[in-house]
């Protein structure tokens, strides 16, 4: 349900983005007809308008001297009705149709105003708005899808394992954050992170269980996991804190193929007294799967803890085909670098809001060995070989912590050195300032003519 939700969303942010890129070429299409129908009707330069009327004055061929006459013009002039208007036969009337001359240059009373310049408008384009804008409401509507829908995760695991009558309920006696009717059994801590925790069992101190979901909430997280399965998934951690009186040397880790290499990397305890398992003991007749790679320190705490109801319930061929699919890696130990040193950690991964049934027995296995492990006594032999493997791991660490210290307090040592000596030398460079300046004084002096006072009587 989810995905097809996700699926929606992105088409619908695609569509949105179609459409932008859409209306942003009819936009530009209005300037393109704007253009053309500034070139069908250009605009009138300054220089191309016909000039303003001016005032002329009409003379008699009488009154008009040789002298006065202008110089003839070589260039035709165009007839005009002045050309053809005779004073003396339409006396009292003035000539309306008269087209006015063009003005000349050396006419002072003719002034040319200024014409106004029309400014081009110019084209602008909307895709960068509009994809903006579509770009924020796909992520304000995949921010509460996601939102939506790890809560709906969350609540559904909660439902499943954690109300009246669950396995939680019948193996804890507290369950959520406080000891209130009304207290919420999960805690929200992000919209990708809740947190779950129960107590009052023998054996154990508590139970923190993490749920780590996707990022939903984030629309390019969800682009890349539609683009690239498998990159993210939802995964829940529990982490069991034992009694320290209720644990023996146990150190056991199992894990898929995958994750092996990385658990025992980062785990301490795994690097220093764990190796892995090659096959069974030889008094374990089934096995674990395939996909399965087995850390322990020893042997017999493989053959005991990996027992044969395990094995048919899970970790065996057949059943973890069918029933470990969300199975990640388990992690037993007694030397566990932290607050708690003894604990016990599962990490399973968590199926959709409708298939909560499928991690039932993988949850199952957590009370099943709370008890196992809170009741397993080594063997007098295997408990030796543990008991020296850990005192040597004690000698090694107390062997690097007073390597560590040494080597902390020679740096301190040298850093001391290194700051008198800088003392030093700034005061053997003030001293010899000094010490010349004093002999400068004095050589200045010595060059000095002498002066010898005579006293008058």
């Amino acid at each position: 349900m989810a995905s097809k939700q996700r699926v929606v969303l992105l088409l619908i942010a695609l569509t949105l983005l179609l459409s932008s890129f859409i209306i942003s070429a009819d936009f530009e299409g209005f300037d393109s007809d704007e253009a053309e129908d500034d070139e069908q009707y250009p605009s009138e330069s300054p220089e191309s308008r016909t000039p303003p009327p001016t005032l002329t004055t009409t003379t008699t061929p009488s009154d008009r001297s040789p002298e006065a006459t202008p110089p003839s013009d070589p260039r035709p002039n165009p007839s005009s009705p002045l050309d053809f208007w005779d004073e003396d036969e339409f006396e009292g009337i003035t000539p309306t149709d008269a087209a006015p001359s063009p003005p000349s240059d050396d006419d002072p009373l003719v002034e040319e105003s200024p014409q106004p310049s029309v400014p081009l408008r110019s084209s602008r384009s909307y895709t960068v708005e509009i994809a903006s804008v579509a770009f924020l409401i796909a992520f304000t509507a995949n921010y509460f899808v996601g939102k939506r829908n790890n809560e709906a995760i969350a609540l559904a695991w909660a439902s499943r394992f954690a109300i009246k009558g669950s396995i939680f309920e019948k193996n804890f006696s507290l369950l959520g954050t406080g000891d209130g009717k009304d207290t919420p059994l999960l805690l929200k801590e992000g919209q990708d992170v809740f947190k779950f925790y129960a107590s009052g069992r023998r054996y154990c101190q508590g139970l923190l269980a993490t749920m780590e979901l996707r990022t939903r909430h984030d629309l390019i997280s969800s682009v890349y996991t539609a683009i690239v399965p498998g990159g993210s998934i939802d995964m829940i951690s529990f982490e069991v804190w034992m009694n320290d009186d209720a644990m023996d040397h146990v150190i056991l880790a199992v894990a898929r193929k995958k994750t092996a290499r990385v658990v025992q990397k980062e785990c301490q305890d795994l690097q220093r007294y764990a190796n892995a398992v090659s096959g069974p003991p030889s008094w374990v007749k089934k096995w674990v799967a395939e996909d399965l790679v087995v850390v322990a320190e020893s042997r017999e705490v493989v053959g005991d803890l990996l027992s044969d109801a395990v094995l048919d319930q899970v970790f065996g061929d057949k059943a973890f085909e069918r029933f470990g699919k969300g199975f990640i890696s388990m992690h037993f130990s007694d030397q566990h670098p932290g607050s708690h040193r003894k604990v016990l950690l599962f990490k399973f991964a968590l199926p959709d809001a409708n298939n909560m049934a499928d991690m039932t027995r993988l949850v199952g296995l957590i009370p099943y060995y709370i008890d196992l492990v809170g009741r397993y006594k080594l063997s007098s032999q295997a408990r030796s070989k543990t008991e020296a493997a850990r005192a040597k791991a004690a000698q090694e660490a107390q062997r690097d912590y007073i390597n560590a210290r040494q080597e902390a307090l020679q740096k301190k040592k040298a850093e001391k050195k290194k700051l008198m000596e800088e003392a030093e030398a700034k005061n053997n460079a003030e001293a010899i300032r000094k010490r010349e300046e004093k002999e400068r004084a004095r050589q200045m002096k010595k060059a000095m003519p002498r002066v010898k006072m005579l006293r008058s009587h």
